[in-house]
């Protein structure tokens, strides 16, 4: 089974149990801080059975309708999981703006104390197995949940503490206050999530350290082309697409500059996982100031060395010119 599918499934599993547990002690305390956190968690559970979903559904290969993959279902399914947390929200506050009217005794609180220290300790490792997992493989619907998890444990966390000040205080006001602040997180998750979803979903361009791994990759090539142009950039789910023109001299065999662009479409998928490159090759053009490739292999005329091209053998004016590997070669 892919990686990503089996963190997507502990993700299920720990969200299941973590539901059910606080469900049932928030009801029995009358919390209504807790029975939000109860709430969360069934959001969380919820996106984390889509992550599952599309997780499985981008490993599936390109087909005759979706010639590009399928990387885009976890896009579509992290702005799903955003929108659920919004829900969730929502909800938490129509339930805690009655209790801020009129405050109920909470009951159990040692019960509460227990089961809010276990979901933070729990949500807190797989989070960050979640989190890991996204970065390496650059999974959207991963981090999607890993967040979810992420914001479950400082909710968690501050739930932990306002039952314990209840305790020794009596201050039961605490308890919808702590549930609209854990609804004002959920909003700021939710949008994150939504703004970098987005971004794949409309072809937002890879971010700037990305499109700099690319162009370091190629300056290692910089002596065996002319000059490279119209480079794209998008992400689809964990896939990345990357097209660019690449300028070559025009004397060049054909295998030579087919091996040239293997080398570094493999050299960008080594840096960036997942990368699809398509480089399209173009000969240069007589009359280019930048000919320091055709300066490096071949022995021009002065003119030439003053950059008029008018006048190299080995550009496409003259297919006939001398090979790579010529005189000075």
């Amino acid at each position: 089974m892919d990686e990503r599918l089996k963190i997507a499934r502990l993700s299920v599993i720990s969200n299941t149990l973590l539901t059910a547990g606080k469900l049932a002690v928030g009801l029995a305390m009358h919390s209504v801080g807790v029975i939000s956190e109860a709430v969360h968690s069934g959001l969380d559970l919820m996106a984390a059975c889509i992550a599952f979903a599309s997780v499985r559904e981008s490993t599936r290969p390109a087909d005759a309708e979706h010639r590009y993959g399928h990387g885009k279902f976890e896009n579509v399914a992290a702005i799903v999981e955003a929108l659920l947390i919004v829900a969730a929200g929502i909800m938490i506050i129509a339930q805690s703006i009655p209790k801020l009217l009129g405050a109920r005794e909470v009951h159990h609180l040692g019960l509460g104390l227990l089961v809010m220290g276990i979901s933070a300790v729990v949500n807190l490792i797989i989070s960050t197995i979640l989190l890991r997992t996204a970065r390496r493989t650059g999974s959207p619907a991963l981090e999607a949940d890993g967040w979810h998890l992420r914001t479950d444990v400082y909710t968690s966390a501050g739930v932990f503490g306002a039952i314990l000040v209840i305790r020794f205080t009596g201050w039961y006001i605490l308890d919808p206050l702590i549930a609209i602040t854990v609804s004002l997180l959920i909003f700021r998750a939710a949008r994150d999530l939504i703004r970098q979803s987005w971004g794949s979903i409309v072809d937002a361009r890879l971010s700037d350290d990305e499109e700099e791994t690319i162009r370091q990759v190629l300056g290692r090539y910089e002596g065996d082309f002319v000059q490279f142009h119209d480079l794209r950039t998008r992400r689809a789910g964990s896939d990345r697409h990357v097209d660019l023109h690449l300028v070559v001299p025009g004397y060049r065999p054909v295998a030579r500059v087919h091996q040239l662009c293997d080398d570094i479409e493999n050299d960008i998928r080594r840096e960036l996982p997942g990368a699809s490159v398509l480089i399209h090759t173009e000969p240069c053009r007589p009359g280019s100031a930048d000919c320091h490739v055709c300066r490096v292999h071949i022995s021009l005329p002065p003119a030439v060395e003053k950059g008029n091209c008018e006048q190299c053998r080995a550009c496409t004016r003259n297919p006939g010119g001398i090979p790579d590997g010529g005189a000075n070669g």
